[in-house]
Order: structure tokens, then sequence, then C-alpha cells
């Protein structure tokens, strides 16, 4: 299984109701993508934004990356956000990683993603742990296609 955690900190309110209709989008994309196996979206502090997604192979995640609605949001993403930052990992067996297992492979592996206005974290590469508590934030499951 291949994992993928990203991290996005939108940078002003005004770009907030794009950024969720987007997500609202990309969340439907990727529940019908083929190759998809499960994953958790976490809204953190100060409109931080977490995705962590498994897929069956690297080239599952790559088709879904490109694609739809996540690869029409994806050049959006360097204007609205002052943070962005991502890891991708080899996971082991067919579960979704734990949020803190996410964070871990973000501080060690992690790269940034290009950002027109970055933070003073952004630019030292600080990411902050993710709230747990309260958790805000769903699962994200594989839909059957109607065509399947």
């Amino acid at each position: 299984m291949f994992a993928s955690v990203t991290r996005l900190r939108v940078r002003s309110l005004i770009y907030l109701p794009s950024f969720l209709w987007h997500t609202r989008q990309s969340q439907a994309q990727v529940e019908m993508a083929v190759g998809f196996v499960g994953g958790r979206l976490l809204v953190d502090r100060h409109w931080t934004f977490w995705t962590l997604t498994v897929w069956q192979t690297e080239t599952a995640m790559k088709a879904f990356r490109g694609s739809g609605a996540h690869a029409k949001v994806m050049p959006h993403l360097a204007n609205w956000c002052d943070e962005a930052a991502y890891a991708h990992w080899e996971a082991n067996g067919e579960t979704v990683p734990t949020w803190p297992e996410a964070y871990q492979h973000l501080l060690t592996t992690g790269k940034l993603s290009r950002v027109h206005y970055p933070s003073p974290a952004h630019e030292a590469k600080l990411f902050v742990q993710p709230r747990l508590q309260p958790l805000i934030g769903e699962d994200l499951k594989p839909k059957k296609s109607a065509a399947a």
C-alpha cells in the first residue's frame, strides 16, 4: 500500500469558501478513484487542513492527483495557502495510518509545496502537530461507481 499525507494552511479567510468547496469536490473524486483504499480528513487550528490517503499503488495515487477536481484546484493552492507540505511512504498493511504516524512521516520525509506567500513556519519547515482533541474530521471510504 502507498500512503500520502498533505498539510495545507489557508492564508486568508477570503480563500476559505473556495478552498472548502474544492475540498468537497476532491473528496467526491477520491472516494470514486480506482485504487483508493481509504483515508481521513482533519480540520486543524488556524485554517489548517490535513488529508491522509492510502492507495493500492503509487500509480493510482498519481492518476487521481493529476485528474478531475483535484487537478483543477492544485494551481490555486500556491496563492490560497501560506503553508503546504506533503509526504509519501510505503504503508504496512491495508489500514489507514494514524494521524501521529502520518505526522512523523511529514516531519522526517515531508516536502514543501510551492506557495507564493510562504509563512515563516513554511520557510523553516516547521509543522505544528495536528490537534486530535477535539477531533474535527471524517473518514474517507471508497464508493462503488454506478458503472462497477
